[in-house]
C-alpha cells in the first residue's frame, strides 16, 4: 500500500519537462519585445536628437544672418549721418529720427575686462604690441631712439593765458592728430598701463624719454603764411582737422602741447599750461582740494600732494608697511572737504584715509574683496563712496570708523560720486548703466540704461553742480548727460520708472572715454580719452569747443577745480598736468 501511495504522488517526468519548455518559451519571446521595443524607443531618440540639431543649426543661422543685416544697417546708417553732416545737416549726436543715436557703431569689441585684481583697467590700457592704440607705459630709450631725431622745434605761441615755468625737451607725436601709429611695445602686466606719444614736454626727462621723437605732418615752413584752407564739416571729431593747416585763431600751441577749436562754433575760450608734474609711474587719478590749492595724484604704490601755485609737490604718501615686492596702484584719491584728509584706493582692496599734515594713516577701510576703482567724499566730510570690482558700492562712516552701506549689483563698478548736497550715490558700472541711489536708506531711485544708455562700459560718472545732472563717460567713446529730475520739481525718485532722462549724448572721442566732470559753474563738460584727447564740450549744444592734445599717452584722468579756471589731468606717460582756461580775447 505504501509503495501504490508513493507511485500517486510522484510527478511523471515529461511533466516537468513540458513546463520548463513553457517557461523558456515565455522568456525568449518577453526578451524578443523587449529587445524590440529598446531598439524602437533608441530609434526614436535618435531622430528627436537629429531634429533638435538641426533646429538648432537652423536658430544659429538665423542669427548670424540678423547679426550681418545689422552690421550693414549699422554701416549705413553711420555713412548716411556723416554724408548728411557734410551736406550741413544737423551734427553728428542728433540722429536721423532727430533722437540721440547710439554710439560705437560699427566699431571693434572692446578687450575683455575682468574682476580680479588689476584685470580692470589691465583689459583697456594694456594692447597687444603693434595694435597701434595708446597703451600706458613709457616707450623704452632704445625704442625712442629707433624712431629718429624730431624734424624741427615747434614755435613758441604769440599770445598766453599764463607761461608755465618750466621749458625743455620732451618726445615729439607720432601724429598730428595725437592717434596715429606707435612702436610695438611689451605689454607690462595686467593693470599696468603702457604708452603713447605726444608733443614735447617742458620739463626734464625722465631715462625713458630722453630721447625726442619726430613729430610727422609737420614742416619747417609750418610758421609761413599760407592761405587758410577750407575745413569740412567734422562736426566733434575735432582730431581729424590738421593744426598745421588751420587759421592762428582756430589753434593754440606750446612747447609740447596744442589745442585745436572747433571751426564750426565760435571760439569762447583759451587754454594754457601751467604745470608739468612728473611722476614716476602712470599717474592713474588726480583730485583738487575744495579750496583749490592742492592737487593730489594716484600712482604706483603712493599718492602725491602738490601745491597748485608754485607746481611743488609738498606730500608723499606711502604706506611703508605694505610688502615692496609687486606694484600696488592707487586707483583713485580724493581730499576731504576741510582738506584735512586724503582718501585712497588701491589695488590691495583697502581704503586709508591719510593724515595729510602727520602723513599717517588715520583709518583703514576693509571690506571689499577686489580691487577699488574710486571713492568720493561727501560734502559733510563724514562720509565715503567706494566702487570696486566685487561689484559693491559701498559707504564708510569715518567718524563712526564703519561700513554703513553696502550696495550690490550684477557687475563691476569702475566709477562713483556724491551729489554736491550729499543725499544720492551714483555708479557706473561694467554692465553699461548708471545707478543712483539715497545715501541714507540705500534705495535705488534712478537707473540709467536701456535704449538711450551707453552702449558699453560706464568708466565715469560725475553731478553736475545743481545736483540733478549727471554726466558719464563710456568705452562705447560717448559721453552721455542726464536730467534726474526731468519734471523740474527737484525730485529724482517721483514716478519715473528708470529715474532719469537722457538730454545728450556728446561723440568725438576716438577712443574709450576714460574719465568726464563739469567744471564748477555748470557751463562746460571736459573729457579725458584713450586718444590722449581732453575735450570741452557745451552742454547745451552737444558741440565741442576744442580738443587739448599734450600727453603722449591716455589721459586716464581729469578734474576741475572746484575753485574754476583750472583743471588738472593724469596720464599714463607719467605725467600730471594743470591747466589754466578761461575766455578767449581774440
Amino acid at each position: 500500500m505504501y509503495n501504490a501511495h508513493r507511485g500517486m504522488v510522484q510527478p511523471p517526468s515529461n511533466n516537468n519537462n513540458r513546463l520548463s519548455d513553457l517557461f523558456d518559451q515565455i522568456r525568449r519571446e518577453f526578451d524578443a519585445h523587449s529587445q524590440e521595443r529598446a531598439g524602437e524607443h533608441d530609434q526614436n531618440m535618435a531622430a528627436q536628437m537629429q531634429e533638435m540639431e538641426l533646429v538648432r543649426q537652423k536658430v544659429y543661422e538665423l542669427e548670424r544672418n540678423q547679426m550681418q543685416i545689422k552690421a550693414r544697417y549699422d554701416e549705413d546708417i553711420a555713412h548716411l549721418r556723416h554724408e548728411i553732416e557734410a551736406r550741413g545737416g544737423p551734427p553728428s549726436h542728433v540722429g536721423v529720427s532727430g533722437l540721440p543715436p547710439h554710439s560705437g557703431l560699427n566699431q571693434p569689441a572692446p578687450p575683455a575686462i575682468g574682476h580680479g585684481p588689476s584685470n580692470l583697467f589691465g583689459g583697456i590700457m594694456a594692447n597687444p604690441p603693434g595694435q597701434g592704440q595708446p597703451g600706458l607705459v613709457p616707450p623704452s630709450q632704445e625704442q625712442q631712439q629707433q624712431q629718429g631725431p624730431p624734424p624741427h622745434q615747434m614755435p613758441q605761441p604769440q599770445q598766453s593765458l599764463q607761461q608755465g615755468p618750466y621749458q625743455g625737451n620732451y618726445p615729439q607725436p607720432p601724429q598730428v592728430n595725437g592717434y596715429g601709429p606707435q612702436a610695438q611695445i611689451a605689454s607690462p602686466g595686467p593693470g599696468k598701463p603702457r604708452d603713447n606719444t605726444r608733443r614735447p614736454l617742458g620739463h626734464a626727462s625722465t631715462p625713458q624719454q630722453s630721447q625726442s621723437m619726430p613729430y610727422p605732418g609737420a614742416s619747417p615752413q609750418m610758421g609761413r603764411p599760407s592761405p587758410p584752407p577750407q575745413f569740412p564739416n567734422v562736426g566733434n571729431m575735432l582730431a581729424d582737422l590738421d593744426p598745421d593747416q588751420m587759421r592762428p585763431d582756430q589753434k593754440r600751441e606750446g612747447t609740447d602741447w596744442f589745442a585745436v577749436f572747433n571751426p564750426n562754433v565760435r571760439r569762447v575760450l583759451d587754454v594754457d599750461l601751467v604745470h608739468n608734474l612728473v611722476h614716476e609711474s602712470v599717474v592713474c587719478c588726480v583730485r583738487f582740494s575744495r579750496d583749490g590749492r592742492y592737487v593730489a595724484t594716484g600712482c604706483n604704490r603712493s599718492a602725491q600732494i602738490f601745491e597748485v601755485g608754485s607746481g611743488n609737490q609738498v606730500t608723499k604718501l606711502q604706506d611703508d608697511t605694505v610688502d615692496k615686492d609687486g606694484d600696488l596702484y592707487i586707483r583713485s584719491v580724493c581730499f576731504s572737504p576741510d582738506g584735512m584728509y586724503l582718501a585712497t584706493g588701491a589695488e590691495d582692496k583697502l581704503i586709508r584715509v591719510w593724515d595729510i599734515q602727520s602723513r599717517t594713516i588715520r583709518t583703514t577701510f576693509a571690506g571689499h574683496e577686489q580691487d577699488i576703482y574710486s571713492l568720493d567724499f561727501a560734502s559733510n566730510g563724514r562720509q565715503i563712496a567706494s566702487g570696486s570690482g566685487d561689484h559693491t558700492v559701498r559707504v564708510w562712516d569715518i567718524e563712526q570708523n564703519r561700513e554703513v552701506l553696502n550696495l550690490s549689483i550684477e557687475d563691476g563698478v569702475t566709477t562713483v560720486a556724491i551729489s554736491p548736497g550729499g543725499d544720492y550715490v551714483a555708479a557706473g558700472s561694467l554692465d553699461k548703466s548708471v545707478r543712483v541711489w539715497d545715501i541714507r536708506s540705500g534705495i535705488i531711485i534712478g537707473r540709467l540704461d536701456g535704449i538711450d544708455g551707453h552702449r558699453d562700459s560706464v568708466y565715469s560718472v560725475a553731478f553736475g553742480p545743481d545736483g540733478e545732472t549727471l554726466v558719464s563717460g563710456s568705452l562705447d567713446k560717448t559721453i552721455k548727460k542726464w536730467q534726474l529730475s526731468p519734471d523740474g520739481r527737484g525730485m529724482i525718485g517721483g514716478q519715473l520708472a528708470r529715474g532719469g532722462r537722457l538730454q545728450r549724448t556728446f561723440e568725438g572721442h576716438k577712443d574709450f572715454v576714460l574719465s568726464v566732470a563739469m567744471t564748477p559753474d555748470g557751463e562746460w563738460v571736459m573729457s579725458g580719452s584713450k586718444d590722449r584727447g581732453v575735450q570741452f564740450w557745451n552742454p547745451r549744444t552737444g558741440d565741442t569747443q576744442l580738443m587739448l592734445q599734450g600727453h603722449k599717452n591716455s589721459v586716464i584722468s581729469v578734474a576741475p577745480s572746484p575753485q574754476g579756471d583750472l583743471f588738472a589731468t593724469g596720464s599714463g606717460d607719467m605725467r600730471a598736468r594743470i591747466w589754466k582756461y578761461g575766455p578767449y580775447r581774440g
